[in-house]
């Protein structure tokens, strides 16, 4: 109690650290009534008695003055505290030695000792208190032996009691300190762990918008450059062929903000909004054969049927990445073909090109797409395969968990 005591009465953090009036209330009842069983006592004489009565009761201003503001303060001052108990037991010691009755005042001495002082300190003072009273006492007056023994004997009960149960009391309380600095640390590190988690939640869902909006709304704006571009270059030479191809900028740019407002609304792909995945798919070769001028054939084996969401959505994503990916780097009019292939446990996409290829084995670029396209496969606890070789086209492959994220 040395440490936090029963003064901190600001923290609140401990039932010892209330309010310290109710330890005023108990000195104040133990020092009335000791002074009372003084001036009760028939030996010595009366002038005697009230000495020692009127030298106990100064220790009243003397704790109000110099000990109540050591047991109160957040910290213990370690000087103040050995001064307020030296005077304290000083004094006491003086008054019960005259008059034995007094002798009752270690009630109130003893648990300021272990209040302001260290443990080891506090036993010495709670010995001091208990037993140069009787020391004092048995010389001054040289009482009869059985007077003697019983008082003595008193006095080793008192003793044991109060060195006892304070330092088992001191324990309780450094435990509990203990315990309190523990549970800060763990709700500090709560804190912490929930700090990171928000974080991370937050860097996976910028991560997740990245790929929506690199896989809709970067590749539609891809998609019109190169509408544009070719619109640029048919405008002197094939008036017709550039209608077309503005009409197909048209529907590209309305597309792209049916995805713009799904991807805000959070729901759905604007394609798999309004059918099945197959029919999704077989808009998107459409388009693609459109843009590009080159055959996109798509190919569904096993039982059609109603996935969950998220697993169609990477299956739609997957068909998505690899047509952008045909357009930008295959090279003009190369066909495609987009296999759906729905098994019992898994639902496998393949978009094979017949373009130009590239090297394997050489370093991924910096591009956003196919780590993307791998990211979203293995969410669902998937796979994702990339298989090229230079002038021999590309291979997208993802095989998804059909019983994924439902």
């Amino acid at each position: 109690m040395s440490a936090d005591g029963a003064g901190a009465a600001a923290g609140g953090k401990h039932v010892w650290e209330g309010p310290f009036l109710l330890w005023d209330c108990y000195f104040a009842v133990s020092w009335v009534a000791t002074a009372l069983f003084g001036l009760a006592a028939d030996r010595p004489g009366e002038p005697v008695r009230l000495t020692a009565v009127g030298l106990f009761a100064l220790l009243v201003p003397w704790y109000l003055a110099a000990g109540r503001p050591v047991l109160v303060a957040p910290a213990v001052d370690g000087r103040a505290a050995a001064r307020y108990i030296a005077v304290l037991v000083a004094v006491f010691a003086v008054a019960a030695s005259l008059v034995a009755e007094l002798r009752l005042g270690t009630f109130a001495l003893v648990p300021q000792c272990f209040m302001v002082l260290r443990l080891r300190a506090a036993l010495v003072a709670g010995a001091v208190v208990n037993v140069v009273p009787v020391a004092g006492w048995a010389l001054l007056w040289r009482p009869e032996e059985h007077v003697l023994y019983y008082t003595s004997l008193t006095a080793v009960a008192t003793l044991v009691f109060s060195l006892v149960f304070g330092s088992w009391i001191i324990r309780i309380i450094e435990q509990s300190s203990e315990r309190a600095e523990i549970l800060a640390e763990l709700e500090a590190s709560r804190e912490g762990v929930a700090r990171l988690s928000a974080e991370r939640g937050a860097l996976a869902e910028r991560e997740r918008l990245a790929r929506e909006i690199h896989d809709t709304l970067a590749q539609g704006f891809t998609s019109l450059l190169m509408l544009s571009q070719a619109v640029l270059s048919e405008l002197d030479r094939d008036l017709e062929q550039a209608r077309v191809h503005l009409e197909l900028m048209d529907r590209t740019a309305r597309e792209n903000l049916a995805e713009a407002r799904a991807l805000v609304a959070g729901g759905a792909p604007a394609d798999l909004a309004a059918g099945s995945l197959p029919d999704a798919v077989r808009r998107l070769a459409a388009r693609h054969a459109e843009q590009s001028g080159a055959p996109a054939a798509v190919d569904v084996t096993g039982v059609v049927r109603a996935l969950p969401p998220a697993v169609e959505v990477v299956a739609l994503r997957t068909c998505q990445e690899a047509l952008a990916n045909v357009r930008r780097h295959a090279g003009h009019a190369v066909p495609v073909a987009l296999e759906l292939a729905y098994g019992e446990e898994e639902l496998a996409v393949t978009v094979r090109d017949e373009g130009c290829g590239f090297d394997g084995s050489a370093a991924p670029g910096p591009g956003y797409g196919l780590p993307g396209l791998r990211a979203r496969a293995a969410e669902l606890g998937g796979r994702a395969q990339v298989s090229a070789e230079a002038g021999k086209g590309v291979t997208v492959s993802v095989v998804l968990p059909v019983d994924a994220a439902r």
